[in-house]
Order: structure tokens, then C-alpha cells, then sequence
């Protein structure tokens, strides 16, 4: 099955063009990737979801810890984190080819509630990510997405049935008790979740770390606790993160100017922006917006194309 999921994704890319960087498909959560090389890391907001490697090899640092996760092995993230991740083996001969894929919550939840056997959360729940083998079942549901995405009207109609799939082997596999806690409602897991959904909606804003506590139903010492034993950083970090990638965006895609981005994330004084800007990306941030712009004009206008 590695072969065939290899040689379906590579056709999708070569239908598409070819070259390297990412590839969009028909289907909105669903996107691929292939590296010629090997990359430096990119700090980004991680949100639940699948990432498949059918080729090649990935690293991902999150807090003090690395998991590398290589051909026909997958991250699972279980929750929306900062984390660091970067091609670690990719050559043009033997290039780096992954598939990304969000998962749907909604969809998680009901699967679990169907099971007649559902895994167990464990009583003291990790860092809200893992990696695990892609097996047959699951290999198959990826490359039928791929397939799926170069005819549109099916869309609609088959991806529901597949991402159920995909829910359900994630769920039965061996790290099925670690994935479950994402669809409990009442879990810590969650009401730390509902604290995230706020914090993304409002991160321009000074927020405390009592509001956010409030938000998860949960005194301020448990909430920062379980936050940090999820996401391996406290509240504040996490905005102060969420601050400064949106500040690259604006800066990529808006060509906002430094001072621009500073003030619409939230900083009154650009110096200080600039310094833990610095600080975060190890460039300054109008150097750092000019790499990242050279690399989105390459894959901006890039659309998947269809069969």
C-alpha cells in the first residue's frame, strides 16, 4: 500500500504541475506538500489534525521535546498548539511528499460515541500530539481523498464517509486513548480547548489569565496547569505566538509594514515588538517578511486543478 499511496499522491502533483511546495486540493482541508530539500524549522500554529509522510521525513519541536516521524508513519495533533516543524530528509532524487489533513471534531465525537468498545482517556493526559504507524486502512482512506479531490461533485457526497473512516481507524488504533479526549465535551482536554477558541478570537486584546479560566470553567492554578501540560506553553506564550504569526502574515500577504503589524496584533511600542519578534524567528521582521515573501509568491496563485 506505500507504493500505491506514493504513486497516487506524486501523479495528483505532477497533474497539477509539478515542481515542488504546497499543493492545494478541491478539498479545503486537505493539502499536500513536496520538498526537494531540506528545511529550516517554521514555527507555526499546529490545529487538530493528520500529517501523513509517504515519503521522506519530518521533525516537530514542541516544548523541549522532538518527535521525528518518517515514511508511512503519521503526527496526530489532538489540539490547536505552537509547535516547530521542518523537513529533515528530502533530496530532488527522493524528495519529502506529505499529506495534511484537519480533522473534524464534530465528526470525531460521533465515532466515539459508536463505538461499542471506546478507548479510555488517560487519567493524566500529555502534550496533545503523537506519532503512529500509517497502516493499510488508513493509507487507503488518504489516497481515496487524493483521488476524490480531481472530481469535485463527489466531493460533497464521499469525503463525509471517508473522514468518518479516518476517525474511526484513528480511534481503534493503538494511540486511540490519547485522540479520544478531543471529543469529550467535559474534559479538561476540552474546556482547555474552549479557552484556546477564545484566546485565537482575541489575541490583539490583554487578556488575563483569570478570563481565560473563566472560559474553561476552571480555577486560574488548574486551567494553567492543564494548559501548559497540553500545549507545553503557559496562556501568555501561547498569545504572545499567536501575536507574532499573525504579524507575519499581515506582513507575507498584506505587505503590511512592520509598524502596521505590530500595532494590529496588539503591541503599542514596535520596538518591543520587534525585539521579541526577533527573538522568536531569530530574523528581524522585515527580513524575515522578505524571505517569506520570495517563498508565498512562488505558491500563492497556485489552484488545484482538476482531471
Amino acid at each position: 500500500m506505500s507504493s500505491s499511496l506514493l504513486d497516487g499522491i506524486t501523479a495528483y502533483i505532477e497533474n497539477q504541475g509539478g515542481g515542488e511546495g504546497l499543493f492545494p486540493t478541491q478539498i479545503e482541508n486537505v493539502n499536500i506538500i513536496r520538498s526537494y530539500q531540506q528545511r529550516m524549522p517554521m514555527r507555526q500554529i499546529y490545529r487538530p489534525s493528520l500529517c501523513v509522510v509517504a515519503q521522506g521525513a519530518k521533525e516537530i519541536l514542541f516544548g523541549e521535546e522532538t518527535l521525528r516521524y518518517g515514511a508511512m508513519e503519521c503526527l496526530v495533533v489532538s489540539m490547536e498548539m505552537p509547535a516547530s516543524g521542518r523537513v529533515v530528509d528530502a533530496s530532488p532524487q527522493v524528495p519529502y511528499i506529505g499529506v495534511t489533513i484537519d480533522l473534524d471534531v464534530t465528526m470525531l465525537r460521533e465515532v466515539l460515541e459508536q463505538l461499542e468498545t471506546p478507548p479510555v482517556s488517560p487519567a493524566t493526559p500529555g502534550p496533545s500530539v503523537f506519532v503512529g504507524m500509517v497502516d493499510e486502512p488508513l493509507a487507503e482512506c488518504v489516497l481515496r481523498l487524493i483521488r476524490m479531490s480531481q472530481t469535485p461533485k463527489a466531493i460533497p457526497i464521499l469525503y463525509p464517509s471517508v473522514m468518518r473512516e479516518i476517525c474511526y481507524w484513528l480511534l481503534t488504533g493503538p494511540h486511540g486513548a490519547e485522540l479520544c479526549s478531543l471529543a469529550v465535551p467535559e474534559s479538561n482536554f476540552m474546556r482547555v480547548a474552549k479557552a484556546i477558541y477564545f484566546l485565537r478570537a482575541n489575541f490583539a486584546q490583554t487578556l488575563r489569565v483569570e478570563q481565560m479560566a473563566e472560559v474553561a470553567r476552571m480555577s486560574p492554578s488548574s486551567f494553567h496547569q492543564h494548559f501548559k501540560q497540553l500545549t507545553s506553553v503557559t496562556p501568555l506564550q501561547f498569545q504572545k505566538q499567536l501575536r507574532l504569526l499573525e504579524s507575519r502574515r499581515l506582513m507575507v500577504a498584506d505587505a503590511a509594514s512592520v509598524e502596521e503589524a505590530a500595532y494590529k496584533v496588539g503591541y503599542e511600542s514596535a520596538s518591543q515588538f520587534s525585539r521579541e519578534y526577533s527573538r522568536m524567528f531569530g530574523v528581524a521582521p522585515k527580513q524575515d517578511a522578505l524571505n517569506h515573501q520570495r517563498m508565498y509568491s512562488q505558491y500563492a496563485s497556485r489552484k488545484a486543478r482538476t482531471a
